[in-house]
């Protein structure tokens, strides 16, 4: 057997503006996984842990697939939660030691109460318990908040370049290599942050159209130059109040440090000299009524402010409540409600009656009203096409559909499942075709999947925890000044 590698991560985006903590159910709920089970999972996953895997058994290099923990966006992770992932996490790497090599696989945005930079805590102990001399190369999410400890803790961070993000496998591979490189000897990572004084708004962070796509073909033709190993664009996570907030640039070279500084410079001079076209349009559904009347169906609306990939508690009938005022299109929308999952099942198929739904903290984004059933059951399904998130296995928990009198359909869940792939509707025989309007609660992520039937996609800037706007939030650990809270 070859050189021995670890593999192992925690993986959470942090939403420091939702009152509830994540906790270890959620961790449960998501994916948590070591040894061959997390081989089996990933190994063809379209995801970066599957790109690693690829890499290493090519090379032939023994693999320690030490611990895998990630849980759908959320609260910061509790106290508690963070100490028993920690404890796992290490428990499993002290039985793997020694190894010649570790693969990483972080988030960027990860908040717990103990430690606000909770990635870069975990990883400056990786490093602690590993040395100086073994390389530690990892992947992050574009939507992380990147500090300088978790660049010291590393030899080399590259973040996927898609958003959404689809080239989460060819991310993975690339951080493979960069590993096995080292390992060989053929090069001497030396990576550089940029923390820039920009927060780019989540609307404009799809990387499909400008402003992001001529940003990112100006890092591609940068990447080119002789001894750039790679280029990452950190978009930032606007919804966690931590000091390290906002957008940055993470160049690694071949051991060429004013190579990887001058590179960041030119990309930090033009994401400044473009900033104001990194804040949005905010559209209100309302406004959005006669676009959707001349389009082509169905249309998906992007419910900005319950966008679950960005911790969002995904209950608010907003869209929903103004759908069924609007009254002249069919539409779907997806809300996570255990409770009125309870009381569906409690009937049967064609039963009609009264039901309440959405968040109940408030009147504006709930949902009264009769309702028919249409189906009660088990929500689990699979993906097997790359989407955002480069997940498989999707578990709704118990789930039940039914048809308001307006004629509206609601998928209700008992488990918080991000919408990043079109299976959550047609393995439930779902037609999305059949609707005029189709509603996913986020922003971005969703669009892998649904443009494949939506030719019309709307972004709507909707009330709650990821509201659009950001500058309505209050911030206490941000750093200043940065645009477009301050001038700059």
């Amino acid at each position: 057997m070859g050189l021995k590698v670890a593999v192992l991560g925690i993986t959470h985006e942090s939403n420091t503006f939702v009152k509830e903590h994540t906790t270890l159910c959620q961790f449960r709920e998501g994916h948590w996984m070591k040894g061959e089970t997390l081989l089996n999972e990933y190994r063809s996953a379209f995801h970066e842990l599957g790109g690693m895997i690829e890499v290493l058994e090519e090379e032939g290099m023994e693999i320690v697939p030490v611990m895998y923990a990630e849980a759908t966006p959320g609260g910061m992770v509790s106290k508690v939660t963070y100490e028993t992932l920690l404890q796992e996490l290490f428990t499993a790497l002290d039985s793997a030691l020694p190894v010649d090599g570790c693969l990483v696989v972080p988030h960027g945005a990860g908040v717990s109460e103990l430690f606000r930079d909770m990635d870069g805590h975990w990883l400056s102990l990786v490093r602690e318990k590993l040395g100086d001399r073994i390389p530690v190369i990892g992947t992050l999410d574009p939507h992380g908040n990147v500090s300088n400890q978790m660049v010291t803790s590393t030899n080399a961070l590259v973040a996927y370049k898609t958003n959404p993000h689809i080239d989460q496998r060819e991310t993975g591979r690339l951080a493979a290599k960069l590993l096995v490189n080292t390992l060989k000897k053929k090069i001497k990572p030396l990576q550089h942050l940029i923390q820039l004084p920009l927060a780019i708004s989540i609307e404009q962070q799809f990387t499909g159209k400008a402003p992001c796509k001529n940003l990112y073909a100006l890092a591609d033709a940068l990447s080119q130059q002789q001894g750039v190993l790679s280029i990452s664009i950190m978009l930032g996570f606007p919804y966690a109040d931590v000091e390290e907030m906002g957008s940055s640039v993470i160049v690694v070279t071949d051991d060429e440090e004013q190579l990887a500084i001058s590179t960041g410079k030119m990309l930090e001079a033009y994401m400044m000299a473009h900033k104001q076209e990194f804040v949005g349009l905010k559209q209100d559904i309302q406004d959005l009524f006669p676009t959707i009347e001349k389009s082509e169906k169905p249309v998906l609306l992007l419910d900005m402010g319950d966008n679950v990939g960005g911790g969002a508690p995904a209950n608010s009938a907003y869209l929903l409540k103004a759908l069924e005022g609007y009254g002249r299109f069919r539409s779907f929308i997806c809300l996570y409600d255990p409770a009125a999952v309870q009381l569906a099942i409690s009937h049967t198929a064609g039963d009609i009656f009264d039901m309440v739904t959405g968040n109940p903290e408030d009147i504006t984004m709930s949902y009264t009203g009769r309702v028919k059933l249409l189906y009660t059951g088990d929500g689990k399904f699979k993906e097997t096409a790359p989407r955002h998130g480069g997940q498989v296995n999707f578990d709704m928990g118990k789930i039940a559909l039914v048809v308001t009198s307006g004629g509206n359909t609601i998928m209700l869940t008992s488990l918080r499942v991000p919408p990043f792939s079109l299976k959550q509707l047609t393995a439930f025989n779902v037609i999305p075709e059949d609707f005029d309007v189709l509603v996913a609660k986020g922003v971005n992520a969703p669009i892998a999947a649904y443009t494949t039937v939506c030719k019309t996609l709307l972004q709507v800037n909707t009330p709650g925890v990821t509201c659009a706007d950001m500058t309505r939030f209050n911030y206490n650990n941000r750093r200043k000044p940065i645009f477009p809270f301050e001038e700059i």
